[in-house]
């Protein structure tokens, strides 16, 4: 049985629920475990899952026309995981997703969830809140990209992922800067 505290308290940031609506909500919730290096979606594939991380950390990324990885987002613990124009409007994905670490998740199907914006409309009000916040986040992504040097790309960086260096391959971490690891290298070094 899947321990559910960790997603409530995710939820209770926003909203206070009742025992009937979570009740509600974990009746439709589902539970997996994704294995490291493996894919939760393809780029071309249709998102019809949100995705909680309950422990671990997936990466969301697209691929050039070189077939060169590029990090766009990390989504350690208690973050929420998807691509979210293909899970918005059901059509395929730009990004493919896929487990940095053997990561444990809770989802909600598309279906699933627009039903219970009907059942329990608090959760509207969080998925609002929460899709504003990571709209922010994008803005200052594309803004520290085109107006940031590198180091303070790796300031950030660590900033907002704290611990996760220590965790996950440099080559990834390169890639969400826009460096080689050599630079990154370079560039920790020079920090150290």
């Amino acid at each position: 049985m899947p321990d559910f505290e960790r997603i409530f308290a995710n939820f209770a940031l926003h909203v206070n629920l009742d025992v009937v609506e979570q009740a509600h909500i974990t009746s439709v919730l589902q539970h997996k475990t994704l294995e490291k290096n493996k894919t939760l979606l393809e780029a071309g594939e249709t998102c019809r899952n949100l995705y909680f991380v309950a422990e671990g950390c997936l990466r969301v990324f697209n691929r050039d026309k070189d077939g060169l990885e590029h990090n766009v987002l990390f989504c350690p613990r208690n973050w929420w995981a998807a691509d979210m124009t293909s899970f918005s409007g059901q059509v395929p994905a730009y990004y493919s997703i896929a487990a940095l670490e053997t990561t444990e998740l809770f989802y909600f199907s598309y279906q699933s969830l627009e039903q219970l914006y009907i059942d329990v409309p608090k959760l509207e009000r969080f998925f609002r809140i929460l899709a504003q916040n990571g709209f922010s986040l994008y803005q200052r992504r594309v803004n520290s990209i085109i107006s940031r040097s590198a180091e303070e790309r790796y300031v950030q960086f660590q900033h907002l992922y704290p611990q996760l260096e220590q965790r996950i391959p440099q080559k990834h971490i390169a890639s969400y800067l826009g460096i080689t690891p050599v630079f990154l290298s370079m560039i920790r070094k020079r920090n150290g």
